[in-house]
């Protein structure tokens, strides 16, 4: 079981343990173990995914986050050996492991362990433990094809599974196959966001109809009254009729007044040319031996492999006059063309047409893994067993994107600069800027990016387990534990897109490479103080050499098992736990990234409050550039963890576990935001914060004195201070994060003669405290669980009902998502429910089919009235509707 490396007769130990079975997957519609994961109560975190990660980093991973600890703090094993990590960093920053390219086809269960667990699997275990165990000792042969789609359009797939195996007198083996495919689905499939008119609230007042962005559009950089240069009669419908010509009109939030701004060619729909759930091919192969020799030793093999192609898209390009010579210079040009003669701003958005069709949009990856293991097992003194193993995991990965060439695009629409100092001077080539690209202008001026990417990990470990001597209540366990892992990654990403260069349009990226080594030894025991209690020891070492100073780390763990009943178990766990600092935070060469950020410093200079209307204005926000380095001089994460509870078997086939958990992690490594820095520097060098009240610290302070170094600012002719032109961002080990609450769950079992079998099966996790403290100057937020910019979920419930009787079965399975702030962090907004429902009927004794309906309501998102940021529902809520397939299964045997 996982979380202690001792045998155990007892399903139930000192720490919960979550079990989820192949059958339990599929009775609950799912098609993919990532799928099942993202029901896991415990899993209540915010992560990126398929919605809102199509232009990021890692727009092709599955990630976990138990407890909403971040996505790094969960480990992930498979078959209790770790995996290789996913060579593209989660959002450019850090490591973790994609639960994406597991085959389902050969899983066997699912074993999840929340909570600390360093003492027994080293780093990275903080959250919590994920352990796919893989099939062993199958016989028979079992073909399965499953195939649907979606009701509300797009989503088409296809699944098959092959899973077989044979055992003979001294031998066995197990072979899984897996094909899946399925279709890229975009936003223009779904009517409720599809278009920039489905913004419930296009602008604070309410006051204005909902307006499309403005596209081709030259307009003067001051704004005001008619700021926007009319275009030539007729240019807007020249454009395949995916512009509409449009008066754009603004308000004032504070005083209601409302400014024509000018008429130019609008665009409603170009948000929906992006992926809202990524196309894939994938292959997954898994191959499993045993022989035992006639000396009692068993030697075993495991080969898993893994080949996908995937596509999706960020969506349509834009350009905004803001790469210009690629130096990266963002904001105003001058524009010398006579009837214009100023500073201005220019936009336009790139139709599809010109592009050569959304398909000339995507991304592509190409991802392969492959883990390979060997080991002997054997007894020896007849009480002692002993397992040997190594192996290697590996995982690449290639991503190519079509993008614009930053000098090509602004020689093709602004030509040469007609200055070298001050702001840029140009003669905007307004016919080529009103008239429709051809796909192949499109191709000349931009270029294909390739990225590579590759981790790795080579592990041996050594493990003797088995009873040391007798006490009066029964046998001593013991497991001892030699480990040595290597690891490393490597990710080279396009030159042009690299901090340092920048000569790809409004794109950045990183670099980075290294590795690890580290050797651990750890000991358990589990001793009976007498016949209703049991006492469970453990503690490990951990050695790391690489290029920082975290040198070792030292953990250990004690749990109790009280039963007064054979039918009742209080149980109790305390545990310290660690995280060596990510790779990538350590040897990334450099990365960079865009964010439209709100320069407070110029805000609160000119005498305005952050937030308001005034400081929205394009003086005061604007895109600023973030670069950041790897830190060799990180810290380890350290955390404690503790949970209590109750586990009842209240009466034949029915029982109930009730546990209360508290983890608090210090030291947590996270990248210093763009907006933390700027407000800093603000505060810093005016002396106020955001609320225009005193600011805590000096600019003389050390505090101070480290955020203004990480700022660049350069001489902006004509706007009221000083420009932002970098922000050195990077990772620091954070303060202090503690998160409490309660797991809970119920299972009961009826079986009757006439109505047929019953299975009913409940899980409910509830957040009763969250608190952070970011860095060491904060003070400690004691209220972040309800605090109206935290979009963890406070609560989590998933259940089912299985029912059979003869040839016929059927289950319904639901999981609740608790409430979430509304997007103007006023109030929260309702929960949220999704249900599944199969049906199957056995046809022959070798045969079964089944139907599938998945999300039976058709239900998307709950109602937030304010949420006008696209897609206009928060990212955690899934935009694809319901889904049907049926299911063919056919047993060779």
């Amino acid at each position: 079981m996982t979380g202690s490396r001792i045998s155990r007769s007892q399903l139930e130990g000192p720490s919960p343990v979550t079990v989820i079975s192949t059958a339990q997957i599929e009775k609950e519609g799912f098609v993919s173990v990532n799928d099942a994961l993202k029901t896991i109560t415990q899993n209540f975190g915010a992560v990126q995914n398929e919605l809102n990660s199509a232009g990021g980093f890692t727009p092709n991973g599955s990630v976990v986050n138990l407890r909403g600890l971040g996505p790094g703090r969960t480990l992930l094993l498979i078959n209790g050996r770790r995996a290789a990590d996913y060579p593209f960093p989660y959002n450019g920053q850090s490591n973790f492991q994609n639960f994406g390219n597991i085959p389902t086809a050969a899983v066997d269960r699912i074993e999840i362990l929340s909570g600390g667990a360093s003492a027994i699997y080293g780093s990275d275990a903080v959250a919590g433990v994920v352990n796919v165990i893989l099939k062993t000792n199958y016989e028979g042969d079992v073909l399965k094809l499953r195939t649907g789609t979606l009701t509300t359009g797009g989503g088409d797939f296809a699944d098959f599974q092959w899973v077989g195996g044979k055992t003979g007198e001294n031998w066995s083996i197990t072979y899984a196959l897996e094909k899946f495919n399925d279709e890229t689905v975009y936003a223009y499939q779904r009517d409720f966001m599809d278009s920039r008119a489905d913004n419930p609230l296009p602008d604070v007042t309410n006051t204005l109809p909902a307006q499309p962005v403005g596209t081709l559009r030259i307009a003067r950089s001051a704004g005001g009254t008619n700021s926007i240069f009319t275009p030539p009669a007729g240019t807007c419908e020249r454009f395949n009729d995916e512009y509409v010509t449009h008066t754009f009109r603004t308000v004032n939030a504070t005083t209601g007044v409302v400014t024509t701004t000018g008429t130019t060619c609008g665009y409603w729909n170009d948000v929906g040319y992006q992926s809202i759930a990524n196309g894939n091919d994938d292959w997954s192969g898994y191959l499993y031996g045993t022989y035992n020799f006639d000396n009692g030793i068993e030697a075993w093999a495991s080969l898993q492999g893994y080949h996908s192609k995937s596509d999706l898209t960020g969506g349509l390009e834009t350009f905004l006059g803001a790469h210009i010579d690629g130096t990266g210079t963002v904001g105003t040009i001058f524009a010398t063309n006579p009837g214009i003669n100023a500073n201005v701003t220019l936009q336009r958005i790139f139709t599809p047409q010109e592009l050569g069709g959304v398909e000339a949009t995507l991304q592509k990856f190409t991802e392969k893994s492959l883990d390979a293991a060997f080991g002997l097992r054997g007894t020896i003194f007849d009480r002692f067993d002993w397992d040997f193993t190594i192996g290697r995991a590996e995982y690449q990965a290639d991503r190519t994107r079509p993008r614009f060439d930053g000098s090509a695009v602004t020689e093709w629409f602004l030509g040469p600069r007609l200055n070298t100092t001050g702001t840029p001077r140009y003669l905007i080539n307004l016919d080529r800027w009103y008239s429709p690209l051809t796909p192949e202008q499109y191709r000349s001026l931009s270029t294909i990016l390739k990225y590579e990417a590759k981790s790795w990990v080579n592990q041996g470990s050594f493990v003797i387990s088995g009873d040391l001597f007798n006490l009066p209540a029964g046998p001593v366990g013991f497991a001892a534990t030699l480990e040595g892992t290597q690891q490393g990654y490597k990710l080279r990403s396009p030159e042009g897109i690299l901090p340092t260069n920048r000569t790809v349009y409004n794109l950045t990226g990183t670099n980075g490479g290294g590795d690890r080594d580290r050797y651990a030894i750890g000991a358990e025991f589990r001793v009976p103080v007498f016949s209703m209690l049991d006492l469970s020891l453990s503690g490990r070492l951990d050695k790391y050499d690489d290029i920082t100073q975290v040198d070792d780390a030292k953990t250990w763990g004690a749990g109790l098992e009280f039963r007064p009943l054979d039918s009742l178990l209080f149980r109790g766990n305390y545990s310290t736990s660690f995280k060596a600092p990510d790779m990538h935070f350590i040897y990334n060469e450099g990365s960079g990234s865009f964010t439209n950020t709100l320069d407070t410093y110029r805000c609160l200079n000119a005498g305005l409050t952050p937030g308001t209307p005034a400081c929205a204005a394009t003086t005061y926000t604007y895109s600023m550039f973030a670069t950041s380095r790897g830190e060799p001089s990180l810290e380890e994460e350290t955390g404690k963890s503790w949970s209590a509870g109750v586990v009842w078997d209240i009466i034949d086939g029915m029982s109930v576990s009730v546990d209360y958990y508290d983890i608090r992690l210090k030291g947590a490594v996270t990248t210093l935001s763009s907006t933390y820095i700027i407000d800093a520097e603000g505060g810093c060098r005016t002396g106020l914060t955001r609320t225009r009240q005193p600011y805590p610290y000096a600019l003389d302070s050390g505090f101070c004195q480290e955020i203004l170094s990480r700022v660049t600012r350069e001489v902006a002719p004509g706007e009221p201070t000083d420009r932002v032109t970098n922000i050195r961002s990077g990772p620091v080990n954070q303060a202090y994060q503690r998160v409490t609450g309660i797991d809970a769950a119920f299972k009961y079992r009826l079986d009757t003669d006439r109505f047929g079998d019953f299975g009913f099966d409940l899980a409910w996790t509830h957040t009763l405290k969250s608190q952070r403290q970011p860095f060491a100057t904060d003070a400690l937020e004691e209220d972040w669980r309800d605090d109206l910019s935290n979009f963890d979920f406070r609560s989590r419930v998933r259940g089912s009902v299985a029912w059979s009787l003869d040839d016929w079965s059927a289950n319904v399975f639901a999981t609740r998502y608790g409430s979430l702030p509304n997007w103007q962090e006023t109030g929260r907004i309702a929960p949220y429910v999704l249900w599944n429902l199969n049906v199957s009927k056995q046809i022959t004794e070798k045969m079964e089919v089944s139907l599938f309906v998945n999300n039976v309501f058709n239900k998307f998102h709950p109602k937030d009235s304010g949420f006008n940021t696209y897609p206009y529902f928060w990212r955690a809520y899934s935009p694809l509707g319901r889904e049907i397939s049926a299911q063919v299964e056919y047993k060779f045997n």
